[in-house]
């Protein structure tokens, strides 16, 4: 054994370092945590102190276990987790399992390095309690919050256990709602924008505009009304120097933006490909709110701008985080090296890693220098201007005064137009890379080049345009933008926005998704050759990609939430408790004091929410639509255990209450009684084919077409409350002309043929399916072809266990696609990575699985033996199947 044993968090990291190392140390995983609160019980001594009960977790029990004897073998262990509170805490843990002294030595990097190793070896630690204490306060705040609130979700709405409430989750979901109900309480107004072009020298174009726009259509059309013979002159030319600086490095939150912007990727995926570009030693550590750079890493970073691009392109810049929270003593994330400019695994790894390093790189070159002008543009009016409905607005613009205008008493209309243009003079960092924008952000700082100009040019009028332009709302959030609002308020750490999007999508309070776009119409006037012209156009509003849309669960948790714990969903309040987490980890604040006057109320709030008397009746989300016009029954929409439904009648009728549940996208807050009506539309005919009706209906698979006692279903493309008689019928005879089964001959005595199902083209043998690959069609396919898919399959089922147990035959060893797994009925448990899956035994897998339980009794024995007959058939030789199969 060697002399050292270091202890880090994954394996990937371990291979990496220990050949850093050399032969007198040993480097071993611990696979993240070991020790965590058990899932089952509050696991918290609130009488004591918040004392909370730690157990080892039992998929690490072997691993702790192996640890433990190569720690006691060993003369020096070192703890080389994650430089961060979550990292300490796996390290106090692995001390506190392992049974380590209070003074082992812990190390921090930043990279992985061969330095940066080395530098930790040389100026080693011990564990940071204060830290720890941070993190086992955030970790025992969030189990008080989610063991003793969510059992109050599970009974107050009809949503079953799958409900829960969180710190940070609950505050994000709040978030989503609130933007949504803006989003459908905005009321688009329209107004009109004037656009000018004119022709200079001959053929080039120079684009100008009002600085503002015309409420009405009238106004505009004065407006261009007045313009006929009018002249147009420059009045003046402003040209000024401007510059841009680039961004800092990526933080975690600016990573997790840009790299859905430019990449499009999810907040969880850009951490998962972080985390191996960190592990292979290609970047420092991905979890992070510092914008600094090492003066080690600057310098790396002036040596290649200077080989690259050039001396003239180095300006070094040390960036001031604006997260007063943040921790500066760390770094950005950043190549270690700034040579290698393509590196990782695959192609997602290579996209994340250049990005990096363009944005570092870009952060030590030089400002780009513009030049900016700006063009005013007089109007000269010609006559009198037929303005008989002008409803003036522009109190704050230029004006002139004419003769006409002042008899009428009638406000003037604006005298200037205005044209920018941008050059970029010195391209500086922008050579590399561009900061990208959210969808809220206008791009104010992209103009075009201006032809030549000067102060009393005459300019010829090639048309003008005053085009109906609609306000928006504010986008809906998509993760990244969702991430960069939580930052922003002080809400949630580096570690904690990916895991906070996963939870309110996975608990299905959010979904992730695309919306098309709607059509509406605009007017549009045009001034050309004297004459005004009016057309209407269409244009597309309202779509988008891959946005956070609040569900009905959702909304109906969060106004639960809002309503009778509103300190847990209130922004100040989630921002302050991060606060005094930093504090605790500073050593300014007491942990156990924090939870104590944090708990106090809330459990109070707690006891009296349950309370048989406390009167509280929250009806899920119930809302009346109004009365179904035949029966004149009350109809309501509510949340219901399995989803959103509407609701014709009450239970105390008697006549039973007619159900029918939402549409995809449709809220129980926003549905009109109409569309609720048209709920109930479905089973519905369509129509005859072949002397038999077609019934549209949904059933448990989905929407779908019943014809002759079969069912077809719907594409996702098919509404089945718009489907029509021919659709009906495209559809059956699609369906039947795929099911044709065709022969290809026979093999083993038996025959193959071929055919079109629910999951594509197959081969039938033996009653026996096999798919075909994607890339081959039943068109081009063999005999030959068809027996070796065969083959490959049989292949594959043999291979498909590792170990089976006669005496449990519930339980096996499976081969699976991400490696080895144990099954135990329905229940996988995943085997660790370091364990060999051929070697275990019936109780190393009982030990794995938490299955202590006797030997099954004589009912679950008659199963086995039952399901060992099966097991027998199914795996006898070729012959042998084909005789079967004949008898």
């Amino acid at each position: 054994m060697s002399k050292n044993l270091v202890i880090v968090e994954s394996p990937a990291k371990a291979k990496t370092i220990e050949g850093y190392l050399g032969k007198e140390f040993t480097v071993k995983s611990s696979f993240g945590h070991v020790r965590d609160l058990p899932k089952d019980g509050l696991a918290v001594d609130v009488a004591n102190g918040f004392r909370p009960s730690y157990e080892i977790s039992p998929d690490k029990k072997k691993l702790v276990s192996e640890l433990k004897s190569l720690a006691k073998s060993a003369d020096e262990v070192w703890l080389a987790t994650d430089d961060d509170r979550e990292g300490e805490a796996i390290s106090w843990h692995l001390k506190e399992a392992l049974g380590l002294r209070d003074n082992t030595k812990r190390i921090v990097f930043r990279e992985i390095t061969k330095n940066a190793i080395l530098n930790a070896i040389k100026s080693p630690r011990t564990i940071d309690v204060d830290l720890v204490n941070a993190q086992q306060a955030r970790r025992v705040l969030d189990r008080l919050v989610g063991y003793e609130l969510s059992p109050v979700l599970w009974r107050k709405i009809k949503g079953g256990q799958s409900l829960s409430a969180g710190r940070v989750q609950s505050v994000a979901l709040r978030l989503v709602v609130e933007r949504e109900r803006e989003i459908d309480a905005h009321s688009a107004k329209s107004s009109f924008k004037v656009t000018a072009q004119f022709i200079v020298d001959g053929n080039k174009v120079l684009n100008a505009e009002l600085p503002k726009n015309f409420p009405t259509a009238g106004d505009a059309r004065a407006f261009l009304e007045a313009c006929i013979g009018a002249t147009f002159t420059i009045r003046n030319l402003e040209t000024k120097p401007a510059k841009k600086s680039p961004a800092p490095p990526f933080t975690t939150s600016t990573l997790q933006q840009e790299a859905s912007r430019k990449l499009g990727y999810s907040v969880d995926r850009t951490m998962r490909i972080a985390q191996n570009l960190y592990e292979a030693g290609k970047i420092s550590y991905m979890r992070t709110d510092s914008t600094n750079l090492s003066q080690e890493a600057v310098d790396k970073a002036v040596a290649e701008i200077g080989t690259e691009f050039g001396q003239q392109y180095i300006q070094t810049r040390q960036f001031k985080t604006k997260n007063e929270s943040a921790q500066e003593a760390h770094e950005a994330i950043r190549p270690t090296n700034f040579n290698d400019r393509n590196a990782g695994a695959d192609r997602d790894q290579k996209r994340l890693y250049e990005l990096i390093w363009k944005r570092a790189i870009a952060s030590q070159m030089a400002d780009a220098q513009l030049e900016r002008t700006t063009v005013t543009i007089g109007i000269g009016f010609a006559g009198t201007p037929r303005t008989d409905n002008l409803v003036a607005s522009f109190d704050d613009s230029p004006f002139v005064e004419t003769p006409s205008k002042a008899q009428t008493g009638q406000k003037n209309f604006p005298t200037e137009l205005i044209a920018q243009g941008e050059v970029i003079k010195f391209d500086g960092f922008l050579k590399v890379y561009l900061e990208s924008k959210d969808d809220d952000e206008g791009d104010e700082d992209a103009k075009g080049m201006l032809p030549p100009l000067k102060i009393g040019q005459p300019l010829n009028l090639g048309q003008m345009k005053a085009t109906e332009k609609f306000t928006r709302p504010q986008p809906r959030y998509a993760e990244a933008s969702l991430v960069k609002k939580l930052e922003e308020m002080g809400i949630g750490r580096p570690s904690t926005y990916a895991p906070t999007i996963s939870t309110i999508v996975n608990r299905g309070y959010v979904i992730k998704q695309d919306k098309p776009g709607q059509e509406r119409k605009y007017t549009e006037y045009t001034l050309q050759k004297n004459q005004i012209s009016e057309t209407s156009g269409k244009e597309t509003f309202g779509s988008e990609k891959a946005k956070l849309f609040p569900t009905n669960t959702g909304i109906v948790v969060n106004d639960f939430l809002v309503e009778y714990f509103p300190d847990i969903v209130d922004y100040k309040f989630t921002a302050t408790v991060e606060k005094e987490f930093d504090e605790i980890a500073d050593g300014k604040m007491n942990w156990q004091t924090m939870l104590e006057e944090f708990y106090g109320d809330f459990h109070k709030n707690i006891e009296e929410i349950q309370g048989a008397s406390s009167g509280v009746s929250f009806k899920t989300g119930e809302r009346l639509l109004g009365a179904d016009p035949a029966t004149g029954k009350p109809v309501s929409a509510r949340l219901g255990r399995y989803g959103a439904y509407v609701q014709i009648g009450e239970a105390s009728d008697e006549e039973k209450p007619r159900f029918a549940n939402l549409r995809d996208g449709q809220l129980i807050e926003t549905i009109t009684l109409d569309e609720a009506m048209n709920l109930f539309a479905l089973p519905r005919e369509v129509g005859m084919f072949e002397d038999q009706a077609m019934t549209i209906g949904i059933g448990k698979f989905g929407p779908y077409v019943k014809h002759d006692g079969k069912y077809v279903s719907l594409t996702r493309d098919d509404d089945p409350y718009t489907v029509t008689a021919e659709r009906a019928i495209e559809l059956i005879q699609q369906k039947r002309a795929e099911s044709v089964s065709e022969s290809l001959g026979e093999f083993e005595g038996a025959l193959v043929s071929t055919g079109k199902g629910r999951f594509g083209p197959y081969v039938k043998h033996l009653d026996k399916y096999v798919s075909l690959p994607r890339n081959e069609s039943l068109a081009e396919l063999t005999l030959e072809r068809a027996v070796e898919l065969i083959q490959a399959k049989r292949q594959t089922e043999a291979n498909k266990y590792i170990k089976e147990f006669a005496e449990r035959p519930e339980i096996k060893i499976v081969n699976g696609q991400y490696g080895p797994y144990l099954a135990v009925g329905k229940r996988n448990v995943r085997i660790p990575k370091d364990v060999d899956a051929a070697t275990l035994t019936l109780d190393d897998c009982l030990k794995l699985a938490g299955d202590d339980a006797a030997p099954a009794g004589k009912a679950p024995a008659k199963k086995a033996a039952s399901t060992t007959k099966a097991k027998a058939t199914t795996t006898k030789k070729p012959a042998a199947r084909k005789a079967t199969a004949k008898k």
